[in-house]
């Protein structure tokens, strides 16, 4: 030690950083049939929530599609940009859909509230489907500058539009472009039994900065079909699926070795860039690979971890744990 004073990372109530977590025993996760992995895919529903002088916004939206590095048009419509995400929506979703539901794959959708409103038939294709529906925030914006009571107003607006049309409240939720002050808006919401604004693990975590225990299930930028529209990043979809692969099969590598513990592997998707069909092509082999693990791969819902986590992992001096309701699994049987 350097005996030198360290700046402390407590933020409470605005995000604290925590750099030791679990450190180098994490603990044993327990999944469910003592699988090694718990899979989750993540299906980002953003196209018609994004950037857009039509959706009131001041400049167009720029990441995230096939032109790399494209620049935000301030007080202008691009067009380009406009078709890019409405492929998404249009053709790519429905693809994915085929997919994943052929494949009777359970994932979660990370939803835009306004996109959900601009197409009804895919909200209700998800909820058909068995899938988990959590939020994405009312816009895909970046948040880190939109004042606190903007972004709780957009909070509350996002869990009556999933009111309105689902049927029930979300669960879970993932801003994706956050503040320091997301988190404890989420709190201060009431209804969010886990958020997903994290990277920071490979496992969920507890935080005790909000008055209670809240539960964060981190998500991935690394497993995340977005390398597609950064530079260097995968070319084609036989390289999202080397790539995805190798990230699983060391997982359970890891697992099975002496004191080795389970972990949790995140697939981040996108209807307007995994929706092109070379790219499924290479997201539907890697899902039959992470089939033919059997048990020892738990493919779920996002909820369900919470659910789990919540079940298995709450200490009792905190009280009695909340419940995690997992609307619409019941159609999963009926694929």
């Amino acid at each position: 030690s350097s005996g030198a004073v360290l700046p402390s990372q407590y933020g409470s109530p605005h995000m604290s950083r925590d750099t030791v977590g679990y450190g180098q025993f994490p603990p044993d996760p327990k999944w469910p049939g003592g699988a090694k992995v718990a899979l989750n895919f993540v299906l980002n529903y953003e196209e018609g929530g994004e950037n857009c002088l039509l959706h009131g916004d001041d400049k167009s939206e720029n990441l995230l599609s096939e032109i790399v590095g494209a620049s935000a048009y301030p007080g202008q419509r691009h067009a380009n940009m406009e078709s890019l995400y409405d492929f998404g929506a249009r053709s790519g979703f429905w693809r994915l859909h085929r997919l994943l539901t052929r494949q009777q794959v359970p994932c979660t959708v990370f939803a835009v509230g306004m996109a959900l409103q601009r197409n009804p038939d895919a909200a209700s294709a998800m909820v058909g489907a068995g899938w988990e529906v959590a939020s994405h925030g009312y816009r895909w914006i970046d948040y880190q500058n939109v004042d606190p009571e903007t972004e709780a107003e957009h909070i509350r607006k996002t869990v009556a539009v999933h009111e309105s049309i689902l049927g029930h409240r979300p669960v879970g939720i993932y801003q994706g472009k956050p503040n320091v002050h997301t988190r404890s808006l989420v709190c201060e919401n009431g209804g969010f039994l886990y958020d997903c604004d994290s990277y920071a693990d490979e496992l969920p975590y507890w935080v005790h900065d909000y008055g209670r225990p809240h539960l964060v299930v981190p998500y991935t930028l690394s497993e995340n079909d977005m390398r597609f529209a950064i530079p260097n990043g995968f070319s084609h979809g036989g390289e999202f699926f080397t790539y995805l692969r190798d990230h699983l099969d060391y997982l359970v590598k890891e697992a099975r070795e002496v004191g080795g513990t389970g972990r949790m592997m995140n697939v981040g998707l996108h209807c307007r860039l995994v929706g092109r069909a070379g790219r499924a092509a290479g997201l539907e082999a890697f899902i039959e690979h992470a089939k033919s693990y059997g048990e020892e791969v738990w493919i779920c819902r996002r909820d369900q971890i919470a659910k789990h986590w919540y079940e298995n992992h709450w200490d009792s001096s905190w009280g009695q744990a909340p419940r995690v309701p997992l609307h619409g699994i019941e159609h999963q049987s009926k694929l």
